[in-house]
């Protein structure tokens, strides 16, 4: 009879590159909220020692899983995809990224103690609140300087936008490479020479030049608008005041951006909080009693990020994260009490219209929205490509092939409004990787959903966070495909990789949960 690993005492290198691997799988769930850098380096860290793991006696063992057909059907299509890409280079460069679906697996084969597990989520929601408290001291202490009141004669409004000769050509309406953008009320100065801006003093000494210098320039905010002005030096006005000398009435430091956390981006910053609020919402629901320490600080967490979320201003990972609560609280508690959490949320959601209206200047559903308009125009464009050829249908244009390609192809209005993505994960995916590959993403979402849904019912009560993760999973999960269908966050690798270490973490459970039921039977049977 063959003798099991797990009876066996591991050899010391054995047991190092096993340690070293769950070393890494804390790194990566201490960085994957804040660093893509630390978070990728984490994770092929951890790949390298659990490769490493197999070449010493005994080897350990693979668990099969629900999900091995359609995860790794949908990178072999990836992979299908490039290969007949228009851009061949290109899009096998970006299967790099596709490979971060191995996250699932470093999570699922190497956590194997449902106290690892518990540490690992409890550290990931720990790690999360770093950048909430950063994004709140960022908008207590402000960013920036604000000018109001900034006068026709001010240097301020003698900014230029200065194109580069690829920006030139893109754009057939720029009739120079240098276009007249003057600085007005309401901007917001970040930085000035890649310096942060604290006060309209340091603009003033920046400026303070001979008119032979070189221009300063000048990194603005306006209304979801970042660009690098460049001010003409040796006009100041004259004057005894900061005020005087530039020509505006007064200043303020920013907070009207939107919150970014670590990220580059506000929507990375949101599809991430999203799927990490929702787990917190799980975890909070499933905590048998709510009124202990545990629950006060599930509670704070879940409103801090909710906070955070709101500060981001992006209303399709709004919508998601209240579909995702709804769906959570539906499936675990009364309907007397939805209605009461549902009044409770009420406020909020009318705080989250006041916010919008205030740092976006729009409504919910506002049709002349610049944002919807352009996403109106790329999806007509790109399902066009994607119906104008059968090789399109089938085999994609290929991963960023549209970078190359999109004047010869006419997206983005011939390049009248920015070069980008699809904003859909369903029109993107099919569009670069092939309707085929779609359909598997699909399955692939569709029988993580089932195996979410049907594991809820299985799991003991008093394994809350076990049965919070999998609430808190099937929450983000829905939440997800709510904002795939108007951002491509399945492009965002911060996002994929917290989705994946979700997705290894339930499969995890599954297994966990499965290694039960046998047992409970054998004492059932001993009894």
């Amino acid at each position: 009879m063959p003798v099991s690993p797990k009876s066996i005492n591991l050899n010391p290198t054995a047991l190092y590159l096993e340690r070293a691997a769950l070393a890494a799988l804390f790194l990566f769930v201490i960085a994957a909220p804040n660093s893509i850098a630390g978070a990728q380096t984490a994770w092929m860290i951890g790949l390298l020692f659990w490769v490493l793991r197999f070449t010493v006696w005994p080897r350990p063992g693979l668990e099969r899983s629900p999900l091995d057909y359609p995860l790794f059907g949908f990178f072999v299509l990836t992979g299908l995809s490039s290969f007949f890409s228009y851009e061949p280079m290109v899009s096998t460069g970006k299967l790099r990224a596709a490979c971060l679906f191995t996250i699932v697996y470093l999570f699922a084969e190497n956590v194997r103690a449902p106290r690892l597990l518990r540490a690992l989520v409890l550290v990931l929601l720990a790690s999360c609140m770093v950048n909430v408290f950063y994004t709140f001291g960022q908008y207590a202490l402000g960013r920036g300087v604000k000018v109001y009141g900034v006068a026709a004669n001010s240097p301020l409004s003698d900014s230029v936008l200065r194109h580069s000769l690829a920006e030139a050509k893109a754009l057939p309406g720029t009739p120079a490479r240098i276009q007249p953008i003057p600085i007005l009320s309401g901007d917001t100065l970040e930085e000035v020479n890649g310096r942060p801006l604290r006060s309209a003093q340091q603009l003033v000494e920046a400026l303070n030049q001979s008119s032979k210098s070189e221009p300063a320039k000048i990194k603005i905010y306006r209304v979801e608008w970042v660009a690098v002005l460049e001010v003409p030096q040796g006009l100041l006005l004259p004057g005894a005041t900061p005020e005087e000398q530039l020509g505006i009435q007064q200043w303020t430091s920013g907070r009207d951006w939107r919150a970014t956390g670590f990220y580059n981006h506000w929507t990375t910053y949101a599809e991430m909080l999203q799927l990490i609020a929702s787990l917190a919402i799980g975890l909070f629901v499933a905590l048998p009693r709510k009124r202990t320490r545990s629950g006060a600080l599930l509670a704070l967490a879940i409103a801090g990020m909710s906070i955070a979320l709101l500060l981001s201003v992006t209303r399709a990972s709004w919508l998601s994260l209240l579909v995702s609560a709804t769906l959570i609280t539906a499936l675990s508690v009364s309907r007397k009490k939805l209605i009461v959490i549902g009044a409770c949320a009420l406020p909020l959601i009318l705080v989250g219209l006041f916010v919008l209206q205030q740092k976006r200047k729009v409504s919910f559903f506002d049709q002349s929205d610049n944002s919807i308009v352009w996403r109106q125009k790329v999806w007509h464009d790109g399902f066009h490509l994607l119906t104008s050829n059968p090789r399109h249908l089938l085999v994609g244009v290929g991963m960023d092939s549209i970078k190359a390609h999109w004047r010869q192809w006419g997206l983005f209005d011939n390049g009248r409004m920015p070069m980008g993505h699809m904003h859909s994960d369903y029109l993107q995916i099919a569009l670069e990787r092939g309707v085929p590959a779609l359909i598997v993403w699909l399955i692939l979402l569709g029988m993580y959903g089932r195996m979410l849904w049907r594991l809820r019912r299985r799991i003991a009560p008093e394994n809350w966070i076990e049965r919070g993760i999998i609430l808190g999973a099937l929450g983000g999960l829905v939440g997800f495909m709510c904002s795939g269908a108007v951002h491509y966050n399945w492009g965002d690798s911060e996002v994929v990789m917290i989705f994946y270490l979700i997705m290894g973490l339930s499969l995890v459970v599954e297994r966990l949960t499965r290694e039960q039921v046998p047992n409970t039977l054998a004492r059932v049977r001993s009894a």
